[in-house]
């Protein structure tokens, strides 16, 4: 029998559901009630692709929910009757897409790992703390079968998934086991309980796959938009942010204590529009109504002119108020510790994951976040949308002040 906890101490048994593997927590009392890059990357784009085989199908042995999921079009209900299931609900963007989908007064259901977080230091008391106005079902988006059972146990139909679920390391098997079959079991589950819209947390760098992360990323894509084309009842909305303000937020407090800025070649290798996870939120968000974004790829980065290593330095010594150091290191120090690291793991296999980290380093290093235009071949911030009203400058003026608290990278501490 499972068990349903509230935080108002009620406690609900369901005598018509057996063998349950996973407990639901809830914060509030349950109601009644394909491969291709966009034709025009610069604006929301519909995805053209060939005809295949595949064909996305429930595990044969889930036997069929006993709940209503006639696929009514949920857009016509207001918010509080609609039902969004977020994966990924406890990482560093999902957390703020949970919150955003609160404000708009949707019904919000969580899913999350019992121990979750950064190396799963997160307790279940503190998740439910930090998704406050959620409802929460601690379950594994790894095992098909075990997420299909928690949201049997929830008892209510789903009316759209949101996936933020990402790779914790970049990491070969982890990116297979996250970014692909985790995310298809989230799209799996959601349609037998009658999601008819997905959307996905992507990135914008799958524009040029050479990562293992990416490819993984890339070859749901391309089912997810396959299953839409297969099934009119299915639609999507894929949404490819660019860099995230934390992700460049690492050497504030080397600038702060008067050490050079560290950047690779001339600090004009690489460039981005970053986002806000509050703006990325809100775009994501927005996802879930809006019909101009329905079927599309939705590149996206926040305000303002996309900037390179160097000038994002020379904003950060001027906000710190030091004179600019910077130290330029070649990039092909990174080319020679990639082919080292390519070589050891013929030997030791064990290494792979170690390479996979340098290559990804590497391609930081030297590929911009920004929308890659098919038809020059060549990054373009001009077809780069952007989004929002949080600056950069705002956020290192912000972590100057008050330390880059809530912004760990944790295992992405390499990205």
């Amino acid at each position: 029998m499972a068990l349903c906890f509230f935080s108002n101490g009620l406690t609900i048994h369901s005598p018509n559901l057996h063998n349950f593997k996973s407990t639901c927590f809830f914060q509030q009392p349950i109601s009644q009630n394909q491969l291709h890059l966009p034709l025009n990357p610069s604006e929301p784009t519909k995805i053209y692709k060939k005809k295949s085989s595949f064909s996305i199908k429930a595990a044969a042995s889930s036997s069929p929910p006993s709940l209503e999921t006639t696929k009514t079009s949920f857009r016509d209900k207001n918010p509080k009757d609609i039902n969004v299931l977020v994966v990924g609900s406890t990482g560093y963007i999902g957390k703020y897409v949970v919150k955003e989908l609160i404000n708009r007064g949707f019904n919000v259901i969580s899913v999350a790992r019992e121990n979750s977080g950064i190396r799963g230091k997160t307790s279940k008391e503190e998740t439910l703390e930090q998704l406050q106005g959620a409802k929460i079902c601690f379950s594994d988006v790894t095992d098909l079968g075990v997420l299909e059972t928690s949201l049997q146990n929830y008892g209510s139909s789903i009316d759209v998934v949101v996936s933020c679920l990402a790779s914790r390391s970049g990491g070969i098997k982890d990116s297979w086991k996250i970014d692909y079959e985790a995310t298809k079991n989230s799209l799996l589950a959601g349609k037998k309980f009658g999601a008819s819209h997905f959307v996905l947390l992507s990135a914008i760098c799958v524009q040029k796959p050479l990562l293992e992360f990416q490819r993984a990323k890339l070859k749901f894509e391309a089912e997810l938009m396959e299953e839409a084309e297969k099934d009119n009842g299915v639609s999507y909305s894929i949404v490819r942010p660019t860099a995230f303000f934390k992700s460049l937020g690492g050497q504030v407090e080397l600038v702060k204590q008067g050490k050079p800025y560290v950047m690779f070649g001339d600090g004009k290798l690489c460039a981005c529009k970053p986002i806000s996870e509050q703006d990325l939120a809100s775009f994501i968000a927005d996802c879930v109504l809006s019909e101009d974004k329905i079927n599309q790829v939705l590149p996206i980065g926040g305000p303002g002119k996309a900037l390179t290593p160097l000038e994002q330095g020379e904003m950060l010594h001027r906000l710190a108020g030091k004179e600019p150091k910077f130290l330029k290191v070649p990039i092909g120090i990174m080319d020679f510790a990639i082919g080292v690291l390519d070589a050891l793991v013929k030997v030791f296999p064990s290494l792979e994951d170690t390479a996979e980290f340098g290559k990804i380093g590497r391609y930081y290093a030297a590929e911009s976040m920004l929308v890659l235009d098919p038809e020059t071949g060549e990054y373009s911030a001009d077809k780069t949308p952007s989004y929002g009203n949080d600056t950069l400058e705002d956020f290192f003026a912000k972590v100057l002040r008050d330390g880059m608290a809530g912004q760990e990278l944790g295992e992405q501490t390499i990205f």
